[in-house]
């Protein structure tokens, strides 16, 4: 696939995955990868499917939208943990979105 190409299909998906985590962080949710990162020159966006993610860090915790292979397509970060459950409760409860429980690829 032609880079722009997939670059324009990613950054549709990342726009999707950015409004649905919109919904239940307050509109602080970020853009993170549009394209697959797959060492070979060819070009491919990040996959249609939803899964939700947590990261834990020294600041709190991450919540992140990311594709069937850990790709993250949005991110919205640092949370307290009761907060973190709060919106994860309701992504799971309102989207039925299924957990990523793989490595997750952020953006650096």
């Amino acid at each position: 696939m032609q880079y722009f190409t997939a670059l324009k299909i990613g950054e549709k998906r990342v726009r999707a995955a950015q409004e649905l985590l919109n919904k239940y962080t307050g509109n602080i949710a970020m853009p993170a990868l549009a394209l697959k990162d797959n060492n070979n020159n060819t070009w491919e966006p990040v996959g249609e499917e939803n899964f939700f993610t947590t990261v834990k860090d020294q600041n709190g915790y991450l919540i992140a939208i990311c594709d069937k292979n850990g790709i993250a397509k949005t991110v919205a970060q640092w949370f307290i943990e009761v907060k973190k459950d709060e919106i994860v409760s309701k992504i799971i409860q309102d989207e039925n979105l299924p957990e990523y429980n793989g490595k997750v690829i952020l953006p650096i």
